[in-house]
């Protein structure tokens, strides 16, 4: 029985992983006509590898709030590589000083974040509650990276948007805690409470111009 559930597993794997690589590459090559700098990688080390040789000792790096980025471990392997970390998520700060940081963020060296979801067309959608993170994705920081695992890719606009109602944004509050319908019911009740998150919708169908902007297709799940 343990031999037939490893054979099981293997194939499950495998069918997986082809999956990963077929719309992963499909959508970096979607990305590319659309004038980003896309690449596609099969795992989280090379990602993370591709990512830190993009920083340098003294360069300002901001993070979106990221649990993609969180996964990779990246705000420590930057801050060892001597970069100098905005995070407005840091401990002990006060709602003035989370303001002044992610202001700072908007102007700094490489801006690492993931995308809510991104379409087999190559365009990337996200929701945001300030504003931060989908503003620093279209001006602002010298470089973005945008790092984003195969489950967050999907047919379309509709089903991008259908992904963020009934996944991105109800896990994400259950995780901020927040008081909002979603948090409860597992899906987007489009509230209108204060603690709302869901407050700007953003469709990035083309790399902005003058931006040096690229997106890390990884075949693996990361975020939600």
């Amino acid at each position: 029985m343990t031999s037939a559930n490893n054979s099981t597993d293997i194939f499950v794997n495998e069918m997986n992983t082809w999956h990963g690589q077929t719309i992963g590459n499909k959508t970096v090559e979607a990305l590319h006509k659309n004038r980003f700098d896309a690449s596609f990688f099969e795992t989280r080390d090379e990602t993370v590898k591709a990512v830190i040789e993009m920083v340098s000792k003294g360069m300002k790096v901001a993070f979106g709030g990221s649990q993609t980025a969180k996964q990779l471990n990246l705000q420590q392997l930057v801050s060892e590589k001597g970069a100098v970390i905005l995070d407005h998520n840091a401990a002990g700060l006060s709602d003035d000083q989370k303001m002044e940081v992610m202001r700072q963020q908007q102007i700094c060296d490489v801006f690492i974040c993931s995308s809510n979801a991104i379409s087999l067309q190559g365009e990337l959608f996200n929701i945001d509650g300030h504003g931060n993170r989908v503003a620093a994705m279209s001006f602002g920081p010298r470089k973005v990276i945008v790092i984003a695992g195969t489950n967050k890719i999907v047919a379309d606009e509709e089903a991008a948007w259908q992904r963020i109602r009934t996944i991105a944004a109800p896990i994400n509050f259950k995780r901020l805690n927040r008081p909002n319908p979603c948090a409860k019911y597992g899906v987007c009740m489009n509230c209108n409470l204060t603690s709302r998150g869901c407050n700007i919708y953003v469709a990035t169908r083309r790399k902005p111009p003058m931006m040096d902007f690229h997106v890390f297709i990884v075949n693996e799940p990361l975020g939600f």
